[in-house]
C-alpha cells in the first residue's frame, strides 16, 4: 500500500522552481528523483527536496526504503536497472558526492579483467570521516577533473584506471583489460597502444 504522507510534506523544492501538488506523497517524489540513479537517495538529497529525515524513517517501517548506509537510503522495490551495476553505484553514492569509482573497480564493472570481486575502490576528493564497512579501499583527498560517467556511474575514464592498477594487478590481466577496453570501445586504438607500451617499459623497469 503506497503510502499517504500529510501536506506538509508537501513542499517547494529547492531554489523555488518547483511546486509539488497537494497529493504528491514523500515517497512519490523520492521515485521520481532516483529513477534514473539506481533508486539511491541521501539525507541531503532529500533535505534539498524537503524532505525531512524522519519522513525517510517512515517510509524505511513502511517498507518502502531500504537503508544502505549512513546517510543513504535506497527504494525498496525493483527498479528497472541492471543489478550489474548497481553496487557500483550504492558504493560510490555512500563515500559521497566528491566520490568517484577507482582503479580496479572501474575494470570490474566493464567487465574489462578478472580483479578481486571482495574489493571496492573509490576515490574522492574530500576527506571521508564516517565509519565504512570492511570491503572498501577509499582513496581520500585526490581531486580529478577526468571523471566520466559509466551507465551513470561518475568513475576514472579506463585508460586512467589500468594505469591505477600498473603494479597490482598481473600485467597480463592488464593486457586482457586494455583489449577488452577496445573491444568495448572504451579505449580507441592510440590509447591501447601507449597504454602497452607503458606496461612494458614498466616490467623492464621492475626486472
Amino acid at each position: 500500500v503506497l503510502c499517504v504522507l500529510c501536506v506538509k510534506d508537501v513542499v517547494l523544492s529547492k531554489g523555488g522552481r518547483k511546486w509539488y501538488p497537494i497529493g504528491v506523497t514523500a515517497y512519490e517524489r523520492i521515485f521520481e528523483a532516483t529513477v534514473d540513479s539506481y533508486g539511491l537517495i541521501t539525507v541531503a538529497k532529500a533535505k534539498e527536496m524537503g524532505i525531512r529525515k524522519d519522513v525517510l524513517y517512515k517510509l524505511v517501517a513502511r517498507g518502502r526504503l531500504e537503508r544502505v548506509g549512513h546517510g543513504l537510503y535506497k527504494l525498496a522495490c525493483p527498479m528497472p536497472y541492471s543489478e550489474d551495476y548497481a553496487p557500483y553505484a550504492q558504493s560510490v553514492a555512500l563515500i559521497g558526492p566528491e566520490a568517484y569509482l577507482y582503479g580496479e573497480s572501474v575494470l570490474a564493472m566493464l567487465h574489462l579483467a578478472p580483479t578481486n570481486p571482495k574489493m571496492m575502490f573509490v576515490a574522492t576528493s574530500v576527506r571521508v570521516r564516517k565509519k565504512l564497512e570492511s570491503g572498501f579501499v577509499v582513496l581520500q583527498n585526490i581531486p580529478y577533473s577526468k571523471v566520466v560517467y559509466y551507465e551513470g556511474i561518475p568513475s576514472q575514464p579506463v585508460a586512467d584506471a589500468i594505469r591505477s592498477c600498473f603494479g597490482t594487478m598481473m600485467p597480463d590481466r592488464l593486457r586482457q583489460a586494455i583489449d577488452e577496453g577496445v573491444r568495448k570501445e572504451c579505449l580507441d586504438a592510440s590509447e591501447a597502444r601507449q597504454l602497452k607500451k607503458e606496461l612494458n617499459e614498466r616490467n623492464k623497469e621492475a626486472q
